[in-house]
């Protein structure tokens, strides 16, 4: 009796074993490669915190994800902080960017082959010489002279003439804090990381974008990157575009589709 039974476990340990095996590399892998990292990159006025929804979602499928800090001091450098981090990590990337982080992720990935695919989120995706603040488009709220929407702070080591531009209250919560709470944007104000004025009017080099393959969520009620601004970016990169019924902080008020994306992309890059 005892010696059966010994048999019988060694057997369903075996069975077991070989369930396993079979079970656990496709959740980890989906087609049988390995999974691409998933690295988020802030923007502007936000910090590594603004992918915290979209981040547990990919955490909670098996996900690898990592979100460095964005320095939001100047386009190239800021780019060049990306492009390192990103050398450190090995086998595929997908790379995400939000806002100012799209024209991050347009500089940090040329020339990095581990970058398989690019997911902008209500981004700017700049061509080459082209600089940030322009292509928010004509009714953007950020297009009114400077002083209406930002405070003007000095950091130092400034270059001349370079200051730190902080939303002002009110066009942060109406504004780049539109279709969010207004308790949760009043709770975000205080927080929000500022972008250095030359960041905005550094010129951007030769697009990822252009050898990279591209998706794009469009928020359709954005009033930092107007719509219309995004559609322009997103189809002049041939991007697969999703448009969603957000404002600009999509990633906090609907990160469920944003997510989906980002997973769309993750498996075409197999």
């Amino acid at each position: 009796m005892h010696l059966r039974r010994t048999r019988f476990l060694a057997v369903l340990g075996a069975v077991l074993a070989v369930l396993i095996a079979a079970v656990t590399p496709a959740a980890a892998s989906d087609s049988g490669g390995p999974r691409p990292t998933v690295v988020l990159v802030h923007g502007a006025w936000a910090d590594g915190s603004s992918w915290s929804k979209v981040t547990s979602r990919l955490l909670d499928d098996g996900y690898t994800v990592r979100v460095p800090p964005n320095p939001l001091r100047n386009l190239t450098t800021d780019a060049a902080t990306i492009r390192d981090f990103l050398s450190t990590l090995s086998g595929p990337i997908v790379l995400v960017g939000h806002s100012y982080g799209g024209a991050v992720i347009t500089n940090a990935a040329t020339g990095n082959p581990n970058v398989k695919a690019l997911v902008y989120v209500d981004a700017f995706a700049p061509d080459k010489d082209e600089v940030v603040f322009p292509l928010a488009g004509a009714d953007s709220a950020l297009a009114v002279p400077p002083e209406n929407v930002f405070d003007f702070v000095p950091y130092p080591g400034a270059p001349a003439g370079d200051v730190d531009l902080y939303l002002k209250h009110d066009t942060f919560l109406t504004s780049f804090a539109s279709g969010v709470s207004r308790r949760q944007a009043e709770n975000l104000y205080p927080s929000q990381r500022p972008l250095a004025l030359s960041a905005g009017f550094t010129p951007s080099g030769p697009p990822a974008w252009a050898t990279i393959p591209s998706w794009y969520v469009l928020g359709t009620k954005d009033l930092i990157i107007t719509p219309d601004a995004q559609n322009f970016m997103a189809t002049r990169a041939h991007s697969t575009i999703t448009r969603i019924p957000t404002g600009h902080l999509g990633l906090i008020t609907d990160p469920d589709a944003i997510t989906k994306v980002i997973k769309t992309a993750v498996r075409a890059t197999r």
